[in-house]
C-alpha cells in the first residue's frame, strides 16, 4: 500500500530591513519593494504551479524569508485566496506567517490574521537588548515582549524563536533564559544553537562558539527544562505540546511533498526536486515572461531519496515509521546500524526506528555511519 503524502506550500519573501549576520537565507536587505507586481508575480506562480498539483489537498501553508511580514497584508490576503481557489483546503488548514516584532510589524498584526493567517512564527531570537544587538536584530527585548503579548491576542497559534549557544553564554545564564521563555511561550518553541555558516557576516568574524562539550550540556539542558514544563522536542530544535507540532515543518520531516513559491524556493512533487531562480529580480523577470520561475526540474535518484528520507525522519523525536523504514531500508547499512543499536544511539521497536536522546546529540556522526 503507498503511503499517502502531506502536501503543503511555502511561499519565500526574500527582502529584509537588515541582513542578520548569522543568517544564511536567501535574503536581501532593501528600502522598498513594488508590492503589487511582486503580489501579481506570486500569483502568476501560485496559478503555474496548481496546474501541475491537480486533487492534492494541502494541510498548509508557510509565508517564509526574509522577513513576510514586511508583506502587505492585502498581498497575503490575496495569496491565501488564491490557495483555496486552485486547492481542495480543509477547515483545519494551518497558514503560518514568520514576523519579526519590531513595532511597525507589530502592528499589522490584526491585519494579518483578518487575511486568514492562523498560526504567527514570531523571530524574537533573544530576550536581553545586548543580545539581540550582537545577534543583529533590530526590535529591543521590550519591543519583542509587547510583539508577543499582542500575537498571542491575535493568531490562534503562535511560537517564538530563540537562538542560544552565544559567545560567553553559561548554562546558567541560557536556563534562566529559557525557563522565562517558557513562562511565555504558548504551545512552540523553536530553539536553535548558534552556528556560523559560510558567506554570512559571522563567518568573517572571529566568534567564539561554546566548545563540543559546552555545547553539548546546553543541549542537554535544552530538553531537560523543555520537557519538565510540557513542551518536549518533536524534531532536533523544535519543542511543542503534544499536537501543536508545526504541520508544515512536518511535512518536510516526514518525507512529504510540497510547493516552493518565490525566488530561491525549493519544492518536491512526486520525488522530483524543484528550485527556484535565488536572484529576486531575475526571478521576477522570469516569472513575467514564463508564468514561473523555475531554474531546475531533477528526478531524484532514488538511492538519493531514501537518503534524504533517513537524514529528515531521524531528526524528528518520533524517528523513521514502520512504513517509511520499508521505503529506506536500502539506504541503511545493516551492520552500522546494528552497532549504533548495540551502542545505544539509536532504538528500534514495533514502533521504527529512532535516535536515543545520546544519538540526538551526535546525529551528524550517526548518519554517517549508518547511510549506506
Amino acid at each position: 500500500m503507498l503511503r499517502v503524502k502531506p502536501f503543503g506550500i511555502y511561499i519565500h519573501w526574500p527582502f529584509c530591513l537588515a541582513k542578520c549576520p548569522y543568517c544564511d537565507f536567501n535574503s536581501h536587505a532593501v528600502a522598498t519593494v513594488d508590492q503589487p507586481r511582486w503580489r501579481a508575480a506570486l500569483l502568476a506562480e501560485l496559478d503555474h504551479f496548481a496546474a501541475e498539483t491537480p486533487g492534492r489537498q494541502p494541510g498548509s501553508v508557510f509565508f517564509g524569508g526574509g522577513t513576510p511580514s514586511l508583506m502587505a497584508p492585502d498581498t497575503i490576503a490575496a495569496l491565501i485566496d488564491r490557495v483555496r481557489r486552485h486547492w481542495t483546503c480543509g477547515p483545519d488548514l494551518e497558514i503560518t506567517l514568520e514576523a519579526n516584532p519590531t513595532s511597525v510589524e507589530a502592528g499589522r498584526f490584526r491585519a494579518f490574521g483578518a487575511a486568514g493567517v492562523n498560526r504567527l512564527s514570531l523571530g524574537i531570537q533573544a530576550l536581553d537588548d545586548e543580545s539581540l544587538r550582537f545577534l543583529g536584530r533590530r526590535h529591543s527585548a521590550a519591543e519583542a515582549l509587547a510583539a508577543l503579548t499582542l500575537a498571542k491576542s491575535t493568531f490562534a497559534r503562535v511560537s517564538f524563536d530563540l537562538i542560544y549557544a552565544r559567545p560567553g553564554q553559561t548554562l546558567a545564564q541560557w536556563r534562566a533564559e529559557l525557563s522565562r521563555a517558557l513562562a511565555l511561550a504558548g504551545e512552540h518553541l523553536s530553539l536553535y544553537q548558534l552556528s556560523i555558516e559560510d558567506g554570512t557576516a559571522f563567518a568573517r568574524q572571529s566568534i567564539g562558539l561554546p566548545g563540543d562539550d559546552a555545547a553539548a550540556a546546553l543541549f542537554e539542558a535544552t530538553q531537560e527544562i523543555t520537557e519538565s514544563a510540557g513542551l518536549p522536542a518533536y524534531e532536533i530544535s523544535n519543542h511543542a505540546r503534544p499536537g501543536a507540532e508545526c504541520r508544515h515543518n512536518l511535512t518536510y520531516w516526514q518525507g512529504g511533498d510540497w510547493l516552493g513559491i518565490g525566488p530561491g524556493a525549493h519544492g518536491r512533487l512526486d520525488d522530483i526536486a524543484l528550485a527556484q531562480i535565488p536572484s529576486p529580480g531575475d526571478w521576477l523577470a522570469a516569472v513575467e515572461r514564463h508564468g514561473h520561475g523555475t531554474a531546475t526540474r531533477e528526478r531524484l535518484d532514488p538511492g538519493a531519496r531514501r537518503q534524504e528520507l533517513v537524514m529528515m525522519g531521524l531528526r524528528l523525536a518520533g524517528g523513521l515509521s514502520l512504513k517509511l523504514l520499508a521505503e529506506v531500508e536500502d539506504a541503511l547499512d545493516p551492520q552500522a546500524l546494528a552497532r549504533m543499536i548495540e551502542g545505544g544511539f539509536l532504538l528500534r521497536d514495533a514502533g521504527g526506528l529512532r535516535t536515543t536522546p545520546p544519538g540526538r546529540l551526535v546525529l551528524n556522526a550517526v548518519l554517517a555511519e549508518v547511510l549506506a
